[in-house]
């Protein structure tokens, strides 16, 4: 085809390898996929290492436009901020939906099969009680139907390339290329406060209900 005056010269730059088919229309193209399973394997690998190449300059130039771990991703996620996933194909993760069963309040978690061994994640931190798992799903999957909800591009890479690997090894197989910077440690000690804050209004309730003082004492 390369041959023919038919091809147009401009596509010449992007062909990866000419192999001969047994058969034309749908039956040849599929096999011609299968005789360049090498090279479109590895031109994805190239890809890959070019995206995170560009991930680990951000962290080089310390730019705040990137993110890496589940948490840190989440929140990134949750604010609108991530132009590129990135996420190890391999990433061992689920994503549980927790319900109390004394106040029925739901939650979200995400661990490891590490971590799913640790009972302490299934109780509350404060009571003790015992959280119900609603749902139960890999982190994978679950960001694979749900990644356009939150404005990204989804890049799913191995740990064949030694950025990959140190993708893996180093920021936990999932992070994320920013669109504008985010400062995780104030947004941390930002919801920190947030929850202590409601501490104390939940406390200064339960003061006032101890003195169980009514409207008619004060001559409301």
């Amino acid at each position: 085809l390369m041959r023919s005056d038919l091809f147009d010269g401009r596509l010449a730059k992007v062909v990866v390898k000419m192999v001969d088919v047994s058969y034309g229309g749908e039956n040849g193209f599929q096999q011609a996929i299968e005789l360049s399973a090498d090279a479109l394997g590895a031109v994805k690998l190239m890809k890959e290492k070019k995206l995170l190449q560009k991930f680990m300059d951000e962290i080089s130039q310390d730019t705040g436009r990137f993110c890496f771990m589940v948490d840190d991703t989440m929140k990134a996620l949750e604010l609108g901020a991530i132009e590129n996933l990135i996420i190890w194909e391999n990433l061992s993760v689920n994503r549980f939906e927790l319900r109390n069963t004394s106040t029925q309040e739901t939650s979200i978690i995400h661990l490891t099969t590490e971590q799913e061994a640790n009972d302490n994640f299934f109780h509350d931190t404060e009571t003790g009680v015992e959280l119900e798992v609603v749902e139960k799903e890999e982190f994978v999957e679950w960001m694979a139907n749900n990644y356009k909800q939150f404005g990204c591009k989804l890049e799913f890479v191995t740990d064949r390339s030694s950025e990959g690997t140190q993708f893996v090894k180093g920021f936990g197989g999932i992070g994320g290329i920013l669109r504008w910077k985010v400062d995780f440690v104030e947004l941390n000690n930002f919801e920190d406060q947030g929850k202590h804050d409601n501490d104390d209004d939940s406390d200064s309730d339960d003061s006032a209900d101890e003195y169980d003082f009514d409207d008619d004492d004060f001559g409301f």
